[in-house]
């Protein structure tokens, strides 16, 4: 869940609310955006807080998932039968008694996943709302965060393959141009974290508690305390708390960099010149010699360098400093799927460079990988 890391005074903020429901499922048909839906508001399930506590086993500690401003993950099985591990699976993320932003941010939660449904949107099962007890119900997303394949380390974490990256790329693309077209959602907090994959790698975003409901047509963007996460916040947002719908291209712009790289955002462990990846990185974009210098050593060289190219320029236009510079979310789809269609051509592959040409090339982003 995005934390507020700075504020400013602001004019009236827009409403989070979306427009009043539509009593039947309206379907969108723009494109590849036609799965989406925007549903009646009684679709979701309200369970008991007895029913998510048995679940969970109680919340115990060993059933977390993660955690974020909002509160504790939990995994959880409904319908289990003499405590064994059977039923659907779910995730049940519960309110921090401390969280200043739980009840505004649950609000969100409900207000928009309730009535947004799309194949790259997490589903909303329901939620419970007992007294001080505020919880919301998931499906499980078997693969985790995209921020953990990416950063994560050990035995048990394993290097995304190129082609899964740009699937994984694809899919959030998908659901963010949804956003954008169904409802003008500016879904405010877009990153790594909070992509997730199901068992087939397909992306999903989640956590919709800082979602704000975008500007009418009369009204090129919304003012709002700044909120969000530093790194992927765009510069007009950070520096006058003006939220414009391509703010989000931004920071799509700023997840693509880290899934060429396998850098965070921002790494407080890295050299001062180096702390914000987008601007230590941005030379070596522009020039596909110097491209591959910065490119994941997990890859091992295995991705097509046109293509890992093409995505670079892409990230630059995302990255673009005036909002009116980026493409649109629509636009962003269009090429990452040419990019694909371009990838699976057979008469492509030679484009693709050998593992074993780039093992000892010195990388500035992993200045320790030689002698793998």
């Amino acid at each position: 869940m995005g934390i507020c890391w700075t504020c400013f005074s602001s004019s009236s903020s827009s409403s989070s609310s979306p427009h009043n429901p539509t009593s039947a499922t309206t379907t969108t048909t723009t494109g590849a955006l036609s799965a989406g839906q925007i549903l009646p508001t009684d679709t979701l399930r309200i369970f008991t807080f007895v029913e998510l506590k048995a679940a969970t086993r109680n919340f115990r500690p060993d059933t977390v998932l993660g955690e974020g401003g909002f509160g504790k993950v939990y995994k959880g099985w409904l319908d289990e039968k003499a405590n064994s591990k059977n039923g659907t699976i779910i995730a049940v993320k519960k309110l921090n008694s401390e969280s200043v932003q739980g009840i505004e941010e649950w609000q969100s939660e409900v207000t928009f996943l309730g009535r947004l449904s799309h194949p790259n949107l997490v589903k909303l099962l329901g939620y419970c709302l007992e007294e001080t007890e505020l919880l919301l119900v998931y499906e499980f997303m078997q693969k985790g965060s995209l921020e953990n394949h990416l950063f994560g380390r050990g035995s048990s974490v394993q290097p995304l393959l190129w082609d899964i990256r740009l699937k994984i790329a694809i899919g959030a693309a998908r659901g963010l141009a949804f956003l954008h077209t169904s409802e003008k959602v500016i879904y405010r907090d877009f990153k790594a974290s909070n992509i997730l994959l199901d068992g087939s790698y397909n992306a999903k975003i989640s956590d919709f508690g800082l979602a704000k409901l975008g500007p009418s047509a009369s009204q090129s963007h919304v003012t709002t305390r700044v909120m969000g996460t530093y790194g992927y916040a765009a510069p007009e947002y950070v520096a006058t708390g003006h939220l414009y719908v391509k703010s989000d291209v931004y920071g799509f712009g700023v997840v693509l960099v880290e899934m060429l790289t396998a850098q965070r955002a921002l790494d407080p462990t890295r050299p001062s010149a180096q702390l914000n990846l987008t601007d230590w990185v941005k030379p070596y974009l522009h020039d596909r010699r110097k491209l591959k210098s910065i490119m994941d050593s997990r890859l091992e060289g295995k991705y097509p360098s046109k293509a890992a190219f093409r995505i670079a320029q892409l990230a630059l236009k995302c990255l673009a400093p005036e909002h009116k510079q980026r493409p649109s979310m629509n636009e962003v789809l269009e090429s990452l799927e040419r990019i694909e269609a371009a990838n699976k051509d057979p008469k492509l592959q030679s484009n693709r460079t050998v593992a074993t040409r780039h093992v000892h090339h010195r990388s500035p982003l992993h200045p320790n990988q030689e002698g793998r």
